[in-house]
């Protein structure tokens, strides 16, 4: 029995589209989320070193 060439090529674009990190992802909406969370865990560290120094 002779086995006839298949393409896979398919399911490599597809996995190598879904395994993209979030971060870095180009959609504005992931992007601003980040920075809002960024900021966020930045305002609580300040104010807890803040509140440890004074």
């Amino acid at each position: 029995m002779k086995r006839e060439h298949e393409n896979f090529k398919f399911i490599k674009n597809d996995l190598q589209q879904k395994n993209r990190n979030y971060i870095f992802q180009n959609n504005k909406v992931t992007r601003l989320g980040f920075y809002i969370v960024l900021t966020c865990l930045f305002i609580g560290v300040s104010m807890i070193v803040a509140f440890t120094i004074s």
